[in-house]
Parts: structure tokens; C-alpha cells; sequence
């Protein structure tokens, strides 16, 4: 007898499991999101506050912004950023030509150290102290090399002149370091110039031989700690087999001149970042660089060697700090047009479809639930923080579960007014409306994909948002929101169609004998 039992007869058995395994799936996502920590959304720059900074490129007369460049430094930047663990910053290239810019928007409280960071054009430079001196300005040259000492640098580097000029003696001594607008940097000197240089903190002033060790001839850059000592820390450099070889030939030179020509500058953006002297030659390939680091001033510049050297120098343009107090009215505003929202939602779908509407309102509490556990477990796992534009497009993912509800609703509706018991006309109903859900839902994911990849900024949450929100409605509608009605379909109230259940003769609009 069991064999010649109808599919639909058996749907609810089936159904019900479906349900229960579904729900058991949401605590087990519940759980491990409690198990891994992640019990509160992360939220973007706009929601929680930060910095953000546009970063302009410096050109020459006459110079071109290349796309290749600008893609390069975003590629760099972003690497820098992240190996801080600020994975839900945003780094962004907008514009077009010369007008391109970079855009880096920074949640929390990093925003500042970030901001530092990511602009540096990490031009790293070795070059032979030709003078020094104090770093005010003064009247005359007032160096700590006599003639004799700048003759005997100039003649032991080839690519200096017999003598350094009297022109440059005096730039020199016009230099105030002391003042921060001299010291700028941005290496936007050539390798092979002899250039005038200030210490980052502005107490000494310096003129460089030509470069003879570039930041492409390092291989490997880390932070270290000063184990004799423990309180100092520095930069730990390790050259390729070129640049072991430059790095040799410099120090085995300089180690035979009177000081301070027997210092070589570790010019890092046009800055001096220290100058040590060299007592013996290096050939092994290693160096060290020192400079009263502190942990995070040492672990900064071992980042930016690291991740090489930016293609373009910058220009700090607009830098914004964003109070956490708007964020948070932000926050507070969206919550509030999203409960609007969900509310006419509800209400629309009790007065309209009765008692089918508990249906439509269990499928939008499912799905809100399976949304926030989204959220908590993607801030874990891939850092992804929501914004004002992906709160919209949570928003909107209201209405694309509501019109999955209402498709079915409907085509089981037009099943039961030509006459189809209420369990057939469910599931002739699903089988057509599924088509139709599926396809409307298909093109949503479409618009998000295409928003993601091809906007940038804002635009990309929101259409991650509305991407992840679509999925979750397809998973909902098709384990929860049909195996209910199908379940519900087998009870009295239903399929008896009393008034209030939204399947009776009135609400289906079917004409009874009576009333004709």
C-alpha cells in the first residue's frame, strides 16, 4: 500500500526534517561563532570612526601617471597595511590620468600610525657622508670637514667631482633642518646626484655622495631587538648577491677616510635615518640600521623595505579623522530604516496574506538571523567590516526575500483557485515559482558581482552585502520557507481554508455557488 501513497502525502515527513536540520545548522554556526570569539560585527570607517587620507602623486613637468603605477603602489600600500593587521582597511585607486589618486580609509584607532606609513616611498639609498653639521642654518658652511677631508671623498669615489663646489657649500650651509617643511623628503633625487640631506629629527644636516647601494639590491628586512642590551632595537637588512657586492666595495672603501667620511647614510625618502661609521669592511651581506628605534618605529620601517619600493612619490593631500560619535548616529539611523523596513514588511504581508504571513515573517527572521552569523563569522575569518552601504544593502535584501514569498504565495494561490487540493497546489505551486525565485535572485548576484569587481570605495560593500544577503535568501527560501507551507499545508487550519488562514474562498477570490 506504501508504494501508492503520493509524493505529496509524504512531502511533510520530509519537510519537517529539512526544517530541523536546518535550524540545527544555525546553532552550530551560533556556537562557533561564540567558540571562535566572534560575537560582535566589525565595523567599517564610516560606522566606527578613523582616518582617511588621499595620497596625490608628485609628477614632473611634463610626466605622465601611468595606470600600471598607480595599480602597483595601491598593490604595495595595501600589503604595508595589512601586515600591520588592519585587514578591514580600504586602499583604492580613483581618478583617471594624471588626476589618478590613492585613497586609504583606516577604522580605529591605527589610523594615524597607518597614515605614516603606507606614504613612504620607501626609496632606500646608501651614500658616503662627503660633511656634516649642525642643523640650523648658519652663514657660511660651517662643516665638520676641512677642505682637505672633502677633496680625499671626492677622490675616492669615482663618480664625484675633484672638489665639491662652493655653490653647494653655501645651499649647505642656508639648510635649516630645524624647520619640518625642510624635511620633507621624497626622493626625488636621482641615485647618481651628490645631494644635501637632513636627519629625520632635524639635528644634522649632511651632503651624499652618489648612491652605490639602492633599496633593490635588499633581499630581506626585519625588526630586531638588541639582545646585549635589550633596549634598543633596529632594522636588519639582508642584500642580494648584487647588492653584496656594492655594500662590500662601499665599506671596504670608506673604512680608510677621516671622519665623517667614513660614514655611510642610510638615506630612506630622502632622510637621513643614520649614519654609521664604518670601522671595518662588510662583505657578508647583512647590515644594520640604527637610529633610537622604538618597537613600532623599527617594525614601520622593516614593513615598507619589505614590501619594496612605491613607483611614484606622493603628496599627502586630504587627511580626515571621522568621530565615532557620527559612525555611531550612522549606525543608529540604518538599524532604524531597516526595523521600518522589516515592520511595513510584516504588516503588508499579515494584512495581505493573513495567515501565511507567519510564514513570511519566520522566513525574515531566519534569514536576519543567518545574516548577523554571516557577519560575525566573515569579520573573523576574512576581516569583513560593515559600512553604511552595506547596511543598505542588508536593507534591500528585505525586499528580495519578500518577493521569494510573495512569487510562491502567489503561483500556490493560482494552483488552489483552479481547483487543487491545498497540498497539491503547494507543490505545483513551487515547482513553478522556484524557477522563477531562482532567476530573480540570479540576477541580483549578477549586479553584485559586476558592482564588486568594477566599483570601488563604498559601492564594493554595499554590493558584497547585497551578494551575501541574495545567497542567504536562496538558502532560506528553499529549506525553510517552502518546507514550512508544505508542513503547514497538512494542518486543519489551513487546508480547510478558514478565514483567517489567507487560503480561504474570499481571499483566493473564488466565486462559491452561493454567491453567484
Amino acid at each position: 500500500m506504501s508504494a501508492n501513497i503520493p509524493k505529496s502525502a509524504k512531502a511533510p515527513t520530509h519537510s519537517g526534517r529539512t526544517i530541523a536540520i536546518f535550524m540545527l545548522a544555525i546553532v552550530a554556526f551560533s556556537a562557533l561563532a561564540i567558540f571562535q570569539g566572534a560575537t560582535k560585527v566589525k565595523l567599517g570607517l564610516d560606522l566606527r570612526g578613523g582616518t582617511s587620507v588621499t595620497l596625490q602623486p608628485r609628477v614632473a613637468a611634463g610626466g605622465k601617471v601611468t595606470n600600471e603605477a598607480i595599480d602597483q603602489a595601491v598593490s604595495i600600500i595595501r600589503q604595508r597595511v595589512n601586515s600591520l593587521g588592519v585587514a578591514e582597511s580600504e586602499v583604492a585607486a580613483q581618478g583617471s590620468g594624471n588626476n589618478r589618486q590613492i585613497v586609504i580609509s583606516v577604522p580605529g584607532e591605527t589610523g594615524r600610525r597607518v597614515v605614516e606609513l603606507v606614504g613612504q616611498t620607501a626609496e632606500l639609498r646608501f651614500r658616503q657622508v662627503i660633511a656634516a653639521g649642525s642643523g640650523a642654518a648658519t652663514t657660511s658652511g660651517n662643516t665638520t670637514t676641512t677642505a682637505a677631508t672633502k677633496t680625499a671623498a671626492a677622490k675616492s669615489v669615482t663618480t664625484l667631482p675633484s672638489g665639491v663646489s662652493a655653490d653647494l657649500d653655501k645651499k649647505f650651509g642656508a639648510l635649516d633642518c630645524t624647520k619640518a617643511a625642510n624635511r620633507q623628503g621624497g626622493a626625488t633625487d636621482a641615485p647618481t646626484d651628490i645631494i644635501i640631506s637632513c636627519s629625520r629629527d632635524g639635528g644634522t644636516k649632511y651632503i651624499l655622495a652618489a648612491a652605490e647601494v639602492l633599496g633593490n639590491d635588499i633581499k630581506k628586512a626585519t625588526a630586531a631587538l638588541d639582545s646585549t642590551t635589550g633596549s634598543g632595537w633596529y632594522v636588519l637588512l639582508d642584500f642580494n648577491g648584487n647588492g653584496t657586492k656594492k655594500f662590500g666595495a662601499l665599506t671596504t672603501r670608506v673604512t680608510k677616510l677621516p671622519s665623517p667620511t667614513n660614514q655611510v647614510a642610510i638615506v630612506l625618502d630622502g632622510l637621513v635615518v643614520s649614519s654609521p661609521q664604518i670601522n671595518e669592511a662588510i662583505n657578508g651581506g647583512s647590515a644594520q640600521i640604527t637610529g633610537n628605534f622604538t618597537q613600532t618605529d623599527s617594525q614601520n620601517l622593516a614593513n615598507v623595505l619589505k614590501y619594496g619600493a612605491l613607483p611614484l612619490a606622493f603628496d599627502r593631500g586630504e587627511v580626515q579623522q571621522i568621530s565615532p560619535t557620527l559612525g555611531s548616529d550612522q549606525l543608529h539611523a540604518g538599524i532604524l530604516a531597516g526595523i521600518l523596513g522589516l515592520l511595513l514588511v510584516v504588516l503588508y504581508s499579515m494584512f495581505y496574506y493573513k495567515g501565511l504571513g507567519i510564514v513570511s515573517v519566520g522566513s525574515l527572521l531566519v534569514a536576519g538571523t543567518v545574516t548577523f552569523l554571516s557577519f560575525l563569522l566573515l569579520g573573523k575569518w576574512i576581516g569583513f567590516t560593515l559600512t553604511l552601504a552595506g547596511i543598505a544593502g542588508a536593507i534591500v535584501s528585505i525586499g528580495i526575500t519578500a518577493d521569494s514569498f510573495i512569487v510562491f504565495f502567489e503561483r500556490l494561490r493560482d494552483e488552489a483557485r483552479e481547483g487543487r487540493s491545498l497540498r497539491t497546489a503547494v507543490e505545483t505551486g513551487w515547482a513553478r515559482a522556484r524557477h522563477t525565485i531562482f532567476v530573480a535572485d540570479f540576477v541580483s548576484l549578477i549586479a553584485a558581482a559586476l558592482l564588486y569587481f568594477f566599483a570601488v570605495g563604498g559601492v564594493r560593500g554595499f554590493a558584497f552585502t547585497l551578494g551575501l544577503t541574495t545567497l542567504v535568501d536562496l538558502v532560506v527560501v528553499f529549506f525553510f520557507t517552502k518546507p514550512l507551507v508544505t508542513v503547514l499545508a497538512r494542518t486543519h487550519f489551513y487546508s480547510s481554508g478558514k478565514p483567517l488562514s489567507g487560503l480561504s474562498a474570499k481571499s483566493l477570490g473564488v466565486v462559491t455557488g452561493k454567491e453567484a
